[in-house]
């Protein structure tokens, strides 16, 4: 397995997430707090920062989701997304390792499928930290 990714400054409650959030200007944020409040949900030991502008959930500094949000549509993103297993097929991206689900206004999202990829995502991560999820 290769290395980890580690961003410096993960925090229990990260304040600037919140203010990314409720930026008046930008509803889609608010539409994609949900899922951000899903990765939080994960476990006590998920922690938070803010990374080249997008709130990102971590289990210690490795992290595992994060949210950006566009003009049109938002990505719940996953830093290991190409392993994670998708049989819902909501998964995009190309890259090696990372893969986002991008969500719309007015489409219908599977949620229970996202928020399986979101329990996923944070067990993987809790794997290759070497921890039992």
């Amino acid at each position: 397995m290769s290395a980890l990714l580690r961003l410096c400054g993960a925090v229990e409650h990260d304040p600037a997430i919140d203010v990314w959030f409720s930026a008046s200007a930008d509803a889609l944020r608010g539409f994609a707090l949900p899922w951000f409040e899903q990765m939080r949900a994960c476990g006590a030991d998920v922690r938070e920062l803010m990374h080249d502008g997008c709130p990102v959930a971590c289990v210690e500094d490795a992290p595992f989701g994060y949210l950006n949000a566009f003009t049109a549509h938002v990505n719940v993103g996953f830093f290991y997304g190409a392993s994670l297993d998708d049989p819902a097929h909501l998964l995009e991206g190309t890259g090696k390792r990372m893969r986002h689900v991008k969500l719309r206004w007015g489409q219908e999202v599977n949620e229970a499928a996202l928020r399986a990829l979101i329990r996923a995502a944070y067990h993987d991560i809790r794997l290759r930290l070497g921890s039992s999820p």
